[in-house]
């Protein structure tokens, strides 16, 4: 087990505090970061998704062992807190085995392995107390035995909580992305975050970005490799949200004859919506809705981080390759819908330490209250 970084105990004046759990490439924790806390420590065993969170999160304690066997008292401890200091624990613990490919056919995997992490999640719960939790996964976690328990236990150490499956796009995210999000407190009545005003739209992050051909930013020009039969038919598929289904039998691919499903694939975005989900196969156009609205390409891998809101200065290694980091945004928590929830919890601590604070005699001035 490693830390990449150390940190001080909490000092006065501090920002809240929090620690991300199953890290990844570091969507939550910029969600967190946006919203005010202050990140302390994370928990993220790939090799390529690590590198990735230290290229932008420096000053974060990353811990890169599997987290079973970390011990949950020894981060606490590292950071300089005690039970019960921390302002709040997050994470989504990998839900690969919940997917809905994977169970869209009465076929559920609840026994893959990867979906007892949520136990593993709970330990930290139980020994660090932090006031405030936030899970985040897929939204087929919600009836599953395991997070019904956990549940239980948190209402039995004092949390009250609430659960909601919400659709990200909802929340500044650029793309259509149902998520189950828990939020959970041992000092205040946790809600929701408000939907936002206004959709951000397709064409409100991409109209704006150079062609690949011309850019510097590395990750956006990685080139395309397509058969010349690819090629021909993403010609053919109409602009601006057209797909296969718009092209007559003679010019559809060998594959695409032989089924009556999957009619996304090879399927264009439409400039004023939002994005289709954007998953691991988001830079190959035969695994979903990923061609560029008007060019004859798929969307990049800075598109698709974009489409994830990822800010377009986040750093990938273009070395760990197509796959690797098609993986990492695919995986990854859109940081605008953690910052809208995460600013939600903070805004209700704010209020109970105010409503704790004001009810000491003489009151607690302004000044000296934490944050």
């Amino acid at each position: 087990m490693t830390a990449s970084n150390s940190h001080h105990p909490m000092s006065e004046g501090a920002p809240p505090t929090a620690v991300d759990l199953f890290s990844g490439c570091g969507g939550l924790s910029l969600g967190l970061l946006r919203a005010g806390f202050s990140v302390l420590a994370a928990v993220e065993i790939d090799p390529k998704a690590q590198e990735t969170y230290r290229l932008n999160h420096r000053d974060v304690a990353l811990y890169t062992s599997d987290i079973r066997a970390l011990d949950a008292s020894k981060v606490l401890d590292d950071v300089g807190l005690g039970p019960g200091e921390l302002d709040l624990l997050a994470g989504c613990p990998p839900c690969q085995g919940f997917s809905r490919l994977r169970t869209k056919n009465q076929q559920p995997s609840v026994d893959d392995e990867r979906n007892n992490l949520v136990g593993d999640f709970m330990r930290f719960v139980r020994v660090m107390l932090p006031k405030t939790v936030m899970l985040e996964n897929v939204p087929a976690l919600e009836k599953d035995e395991r997070f019904l328990a956990m549940q239980e236990e948190l209402t039995s150490l004092g949390y009250r909580l609430v659960v909601h499956v919400l659709n990200a796009a909802e929340y500044s995210v650029p793309q259509r992305r149902k998520r189950l999000i828990m939020l959970a407190s041992r000092v205040h009545d946790p809600a929701v975050a408000e939907v936002s005003q206004a959709r951000i739209t397709v064409r409100d992050v991409l109209a704006s970005l150079e062609a690949p051909s011309r850019s510097r930013d590395r990750l956006h020009s990685l080139p395309e490799r397509r058969s010349q039969a690819v090629k021909d038919l993403i010609k053919l598929i109409p602009k601006n949200g057209g797909s296969r289904r718009d092209l007559s039998a003679e010019h559809q691919l060998a594959c695409h004859r032989r089924t009556d499903g999957f009619y996304d694939v090879y399927g264009r975005m439409a400039w004023d919506e939002v994005a289709p989900t954007i998953t691991s196969g988001c830079h190959n156009p035969s695994k979903g809705r990923f061609l560029h609205p008007s060019r004859n390409r798929t969307i990049t891998l800075r598109e698709a981080a974009m489409l994830q809101g990822f800010p377009r200065d986040y750093r990938f290694d273009v070395r760990h390759g197509k796959e690797s980091i098609a993986l990492m945004i695919g995986n990854a928590l859109p940081p605008p819908f953690i910052e809208a929830h995460a600013s939600s919890l903070l805004n209700g601590l704010r209020e109970a330490m105010d409503g704790m604070l004001g009810a000491l005699p003489g009151g607690v001035p302004a000044e000296s209250r934490r944050w």
